[in-house]
């Protein structure tokens, strides 16, 4: 089985806030790597998952999905 990462709600939730990926990146104290494989739908930290979390007021659930393809 092999899993994907959608951040889509974390996009979805940045153009809601009128913000951009640069904003998110100085808030949260995300590197542009960190940034750069979330575009790519690819895993990231926990911790880096946990500061945006903070940094927009939600949960993890409102920001990354887990897709699994059987």
């Amino acid at each position: 089985n092999k899993m994907t990462y959608s951040y889509n709600k974390l996009w979805k939730l940045l153009i809601d806030n009128n913000m951009k990926k640069k904003d998110l990146m100085e808030k949260a104290n995300l590197t542009s790597t960190t940034i750069a494989k979330m575009g790519k739908s690819e895993p990231v930290s926990l911790e880096a998952l946990a500061r945006i979390c903070v940094a927009m007021n939600c949960n993890i659930g409102d920001i990354v999905d887990i897709l699994i393809d059987a």
